[in-house]
């Protein structure tokens, strides 16, 4: 699955996109170094995939090669952050 940076002015977002539809997100708000996630979104079509983790995954990348940290205030990447060990090193 393919995901597409969009960014804004302050802001960024990766996206999945089919037919105009938006089918999953993860969103952030950028201050300074610091990506604060704050929303993943799954459609139902997509539920029970991996879709959520694939998305954490791409905005972990994305701030590794950046030089970003992140700040989790999305539950679900609250969680991820909790079960796991690998993004220790990109945790704000």
């Amino acid at each position: 699955m393919e995901f597409t940076l969009k960014q804004l002015d302050g802001a960024g977002a990766f996206i999945y996109e089919k037919d105009g539809k938006v089918l999953a997100e993860i969103s952030w708000t950028q201050l300074g170094d610091i990506l604060v996630v704050e929303h993943t979104f799954v459609d139902d079509s997509l539920r029970g995939q991996g879709i959520a983790k694939q998305l954490v995954n791409r905005v972990s990348d994305y701030a590794r090669a950046e030089g970003f940290k992140i700040e989790a205030v999305c539950s679900y990447v609250v969680a991820a952050f909790n079960r796991s060990t690998e993004y220790d090193d990109i945790k704000a």
